[in-house]
């Protein structure tokens, strides 16, 4: 009879350690959510004005040469911004050194493309330039007019006319020396290209005025 009643007991002991163990094994939908990790927050792509991004490559570039001065940049166009408002993710402007006759192309990117510019400001090994650069050099500070008032100025004399024929088109800014008059240029080009141009308009970067289309 007593080995009747401990072989019960067993049994009873045995059952229970199963199902402890096989519960404690299965982890239950509520615990594996709140182990799950939270998803990575999603990095938005940084849009800049062409004056923003000059300062920047400025910077860096007087820690290459202090004598080191811009002669052209421009903007480009990709799947993160078509150059609407004067903005664009990627810059890039080249800097030259009278001292050592060389030059160096500076990127400003605030673009998370995989195939984009890194982050940040970079730029290339020197190389020298051609005899014509230094009468295209223009110091930082003569561009008072922003890329986004470009623009606007560009919008207002018929720019706005293509955008409403293509809501889509491209814009991209290029700055130049008008070295024959003696000007610094904002030129805005409805285009991914300036040989692709649907139309283009020229502001003065220093005074903001507009002085032609084409």
């Amino acid at each position: 009879m007593k080995m009747v009643v401990f072989s019960g007991i067993a049994g009873i002991l045995l059952s229970i350690m199963i199902t402890v163990g096989c519960s404690s094994s299965t982890p239950s939908p509520s615990s594996e959510a709140s182990q799950a990790p939270a998803p990575a927050p999603k990095k938005e792509a940084v849009l800049y004005t062409g004056k923003s991004c000059l300062s920047q490559m400025a910077g860096l570039a007087s820690r290459w040469a202090p004598d080191a001065l811009p002669y052209h940049m421009e903007s480009t166009v990709n799947t993160e911004s078509n150059g609407h408002d004067g903005k664009s993710t990627v810059w890039q402007a080249m800097f030259a050194s009278p001292i050592r006759r060389t030059y160096r192309v500076f990127t400003c990117s605030g673009s998370r493309l995989p195939d984009a510019p890194p982050l940040g400001v970079t730029s290339t090994p020197e190389a020298p330039y051609s005899p014509n650069v230094p009468q295209l050099m223009f110091q930082a500070f003569q561009l008072n007019t922003d890329s986004d008032e470009a623009y606007a100025r560009a919008q207002e004399k018929g720019g706005n006319k293509l955008l409403e024929k293509d809501p889509k088109q491209p814009v991209i800014y290029l700055l130049d020396w008008d070295s024959k008059n003696k000007e610094l240029l904002w030129v805005v080009v409805y285009g991914e290209s300036s040989n692709k141009a649907k139309g283009r308009g020229v502001v003065d970067a220093t005074s903001g005025k507009f002085l032609r289309a084409s």
